[in-house]
């Protein structure tokens, strides 16, 4: 009889941020911090117009937030502890370094607002966790790392397993936490939602 085995899996993490860490991070008081950061810092402002980046984000301007606010401090406490996890998972031989958090920052998205398709370089482990998510709002899209290799494949059924699937769409809830190797090509479709969509995404680089 035939054997087929799944080969060089992608592995995706999803978990509630709660389910691991000590103190409990309040998302009504993170999304309070996201916005009043947001107002307030004129360079990650001045960066977005620059670059024709809609809403803002507070990726060019400032790398200190768990420095400047407790509860961003307390996040990523808890998100060490998924990274911890999820590296165990991904059977990573660290060696006698860690994983540490390199880079740390704000996206808010207003409706008609969109995220590229992208990977982060220079980091192991990338992921966010959702603070606003209103009805309506864009998931994140996932791409599967093959597709520029596929040259002259057909198309996937519809009905095909999700890991068969050139691109897989994630819809998290406030509170998630989603994890994935660095190398995963990804976006954020447009914000089709009246309300803003807030997240905080970083990277885990190995050193």
């Amino acid at each position: 009889m035939a054997e087929i085995a799944p080969l060089f899996v992608t592995r995706l993490y999803r978990a509630e941020l709660a389910e691991l860490g000590k103190k409990k991070v309040d998302y009504a008081e993170l999304k309070a911090a996201c916005e009043a950061i947001a107002d307030d810092d004129e360079a990650g402002q001045e960066w977005c117009e620059a670059n024709g980046y809609p809403g803002y984000t507070s990726y060019a301007s400032l790398n200190d937030l768990p420095w400047r606010f407790p509860i961003f401090a307390d996040l990523e406490k808890a998100l060490d502890k998924h990274v911890a996890a999820f590296c165990k998972d991904l059977g990573f031989d660290l060696g006698d370094k860690k994983l540490k958090c390199g880079s740390f920052w704000i996206n808010i998205l207003p409706q008609g607002g969109m995220h590229a398709s992208h990977i982060h370089p220079h980091s192991v482990i990338s992921g966010t966790t959702y603070v606003s998510m209103p009805k309506g709002t864009s998931a994140l899209k996932l791409e599967d790392p093959r597709l520029p290799m596929m040259m002259h494949a057909p198309l996937r059924l519809k009905k095909a397993a999700q890991e068969l699937q050139s691109f897989v769409y994630v819809k998290p809830n406030v509170g998630d936490v989603l994890l994935w190797e660095s190398w995963l090509r990804h976006e954020v479709p447009m914000n089709m939602a009246e309300e803003e969509r807030i997240s905080v995404s970083f990277n885990y680089e190995w050193e």
